[in-house]
């Protein structure tokens, strides 16, 4: 089977998109498959493109036995209303001319939470006479108000009449929670066409590993307790509420020390933040290489997976949950409750903390601080349950559907 797989991110970008894709589309390719993946080149978060590439209108290149067509867009940092539309917007067009050229895919598969990357997707499906199947990363454009960016009603009304005819346009829809599913279907989307297939984790990429010293000494982390923080530094992150948990414990539990690592549109204020509140009990790592993520989680005592204090944020599930998991790491939760939740009171490898209660949070991280035998159990766990979660399985199950798919739209 040929796939064709239109997505704004993928590798060396490390977000969860760009992740999952590359680490599925390695699966299918071991497994016999041809995959043509169409994106942009690399520059999540920060906006600037990656050393060694250029945004130019065209240019291929193999990775891993994956065909990677990268196209020119509008580039600008994760942050903002406008000038990051046009960004999501300016990849549309140029996706789908590179798709023009694409010989004989089966089937086109686009990924979210770019959500006008459908338009591409679709329009190619009706070219090349193939069925479309859209994953859904996130619930947009509800996310958009859930960051606090405010959308005039006009407008969110013309982009929810948009993802609903995408959605009711694909074969089939692949979404990461049963809750998006819940969601899709009380909007009259058809429900056999909806397949859940929860995020997982790449195992080679993740395993337990020895601290390294020497990012210890550069980071002034020995003989510290370290709460690590490890992915993006954004509106959805809401990371101030670490912050200010950092502010009610810095001068009782002096060893206690968050650490976060990555980049991102609030990075920059909340380092800002740090520096005018004398935090010595906080250390902001740059962002890192793909293939360096481990060793700085290999660092924490525990895996903070931090989210906003908004309701539709109960409905994700954060993929450095399960990176954590592999690592088996103990992990503190703090986020509405709801999907992401759930996993960690059924694995019972952590704590639960609801969003936007730093008082709470603090509390919750002095508790791991003095309880050991809660630590190493909560660690235990984790290690026990991540085969649940591996990103082999993910990739056989998406695969399934888009068999299933294809046949379907032969018959």
């Amino acid at each position: 089977m040929h796939i064709l797989f239109l997505t704004d991110n993928f590798y060396p970008e490390g977000n969860a998109t760009a992740s999952r894709v590359y680490e599925r589309a390695c699966y299918w390719v071991k497994w016999g498959h041809q995959v043509t993946v169409i994106t942009s080149v690399p520059n999540f978060p920060t906006g600037k493109v990656f050393e060694g590439y250029k945004n130019k209108w065209y240019q291929s290149e193999m990775i891993d036995g994956i065909q990677v067509v990268r196209v020119k867009t509008f580039i600008y940092p994760n942050k903002g209303k406008i000038l990051r539309i046009l960004d999501f917007l300016s990849y549309v067009v140029p996706a789908f001319f590179a798709g023009l050229f694409i010989k004989k895919p089966d089937v086109v598969v686009v990924t979210t939470p770019q959500f006008f990357v459908t338009l591409s997707g679709y329009l190619l499906s009706i070219v090349k006479r193939r069925p479309y199947v859209i994953e859904v990363g996130d619930l947009w454009p509800a996310f958009i108000s859930a960051v606090g960016i405010t959308i005039k009603s006009p407008i969110l009304w013309c982009l929810e009449k948009f993802e609903l005819f995408m959605y009711h346009r694909a074969s089939s829809i692949v979404v990461l929670t049963s809750a998006f599913k819940k969601n899709l279907v009380l909007r009259h989307i058809e429900a056999k066409k909806i397949h859940v297939v929860i995020n997982g984790v790449e195992f080679s990429k993740y395993q337990p590993q020895t601290r390294e010293l020497s990012l210890m000494r550069q980071y002034d982390l020995s003989d510290r307790f370290i709460v690590g923080y490890v992915g993006n530094h954004g509106m959805a992150q809401d990371l101030q509420n670490v912050l200010y948990a950092a502010t009610l414990l810095q001068k009782d539990y002096p060893s206690i020390c968050f650490m976060f690592v990555g980049d991102g549109a609030e990075r920059q204020n909340l380092m800002a933040f740090a520096e005018r509140e004398r935090l010595s009990n906080v250390r902001f790592v740059p962002m890192q290489p793909k293939n360096k993520i481990a060793a700085f989680w290999a660092l924490s005592h525990v895996a903070l997976v931090q989210l906003k204090d908004d309701p539709l944020f109960g409905t994700v599930i954060p993929s450095k949950i399960f990176e954590a998991m592999a690592m088996q790491l103990p992990i503190l939760l703090v986020a509405p409750k709801g999907e992401a939740s759930a996993i960690i009171e059924e694995n019972q490898n952590g704590i639960h903390v609801e969003a936007g209660q730093p008082q709470l949070l603090a509390d919750t991280v002095v508790k791991l601080y003095d309880d050991s035998h809660l630590l190493q159990q909560c660690a235990n766990n984790s290690a026990h349950n991540i085969s649940k979660y591996s990103r082999e399985a993910q990739a056989r199950k998406f695969l399934e559907i888009l068999n299933v798919t294809v046949c379907s739209k032969n018959a």
